[in-house]
């Protein structure tokens, strides 16, 4: 073999080695990756359950239910659609009705959402550029209320 076909072997094992480790790479990031959905994305996707995402919007007025020992449903709004969420731990200081919150988990199969995480806005100019885009689109936040 000459030197010329030993390199273009060399280099095409390469190719095959580094194109296998970035597929390998990519298939476990595919379990890590978590999207972001508004209420309104879901219900017009009518996303599977099981799927795991994170829910964006607004904690409607009056939907709080405590129960005991820190369980807690609320209905997480853009205006456009409700999602019921159950939560299981302790919310965060800054939860409450009417503002912004952001909660990761899975979508069950009656249309409802189960959390294991809630994130609350930090403070009363905030709101995530997802959960803002979001809600501007249907009409609810107006741009003068938050800074990205």
């Amino acid at each position: 073999m000459t030197r010329k076909g030993r390199r273009l072997v060399l280099i095409s094992a390469a190719l095959g080695v580094l194109g296998i480790a970035a597929g390998l790479v990519l298939f476990a990031l595919n379990d890590t990756i978590v999207f972001f959905r508004a209420p309104s994305e879901i219900a017009a996707e009518r996303t599977a359950p099981g799927t795991r995402l994170r829910l964006g919007g607004l904690v409607k007025d009056g939907s709080v239910v405590r129960q005991d020992n820190a369980h807690v449903r609320f209905v997480v709004t853009d205006g456009g659609a409700d999602i019921a969420v159950a939560y299981a731990g302790i919310l965060p200081d800054l939860f409450r009705e009417g503002q912004g919150v952001i909660a990761e988990g899975v979508m069950e199969g009656d249309g409802s959402f189960r959390a294991d995480t809630v994130l609350a806005k930090h403070d009363e100019k905030y709101m995530p550029k997802e959960v803002a885009d979001a809600l501007k689109k249907q009409g609810v936040w107006k741009e003068g209320e938050a800074t990205q």
